[in-house]
């Protein structure tokens, strides 16, 4: 039985389906394990609501959330292998991208998980803007 653990991630985007900025249409891993991240909000470490009101704070905590998630079962973002994005208001979306830009610039190259990204109408909290689960690969 072989001791490398490193995960293998191809990121595809058929020609056919077009490549998309900053995601991947096709995610194949091949893994030790799987990670799966509960949907992160903006909450801080003792459950208070960052940025009420602010969609910018509130995805950069979000981001932050997921950096810790991922640091506390030993990945970073490059093991990113699928995002599923919630917003409660698609004019929201610039300000996404930009934070996500953001996250992902720490990444050499730059990760590009599978995406999949959706308004609803209200999120658990009244104050929630935008939450994020993940699924890494490791």
């Amino acid at each position: 039985m072989s001791t490398d653990t490193t995960p293998s991630i191809r990121r595809i985007n058929p020609p056919e389906l077009g490549t998309p900025p900053s995601y991947s249409q096709i995610v194949d891993v091949s893994a030790g394990r799987l990670v799966f991240i509960a949907g992160q909000t903006a909450l801080d470490r003792d459950g208070n609501v960052v940025g009420k009101n602010d969609f910018a704070a509130q995805a950069e905590q979000v981001f932050e959330n997921l950096t810790i998630a991922l640091r506390a079962s030993g990945c970073t973002t490059a093991n990113l292998v699928k995002l599923t994005v919630f917003l409660t208001d698609m004019d929201n979306l610039g300000r996404y991208r930009e934070a996500r830009n953001r996250f992902f610039a720490s990444v050499t190259p730059p990760a590009a998980p599978a995406v999949t990204l959706v308004e609803v109408s209200k999120l658990y909290g009244p104050d929630f803007l935008i939450e994020i689960e993940a699924i890494a690969a490791a």
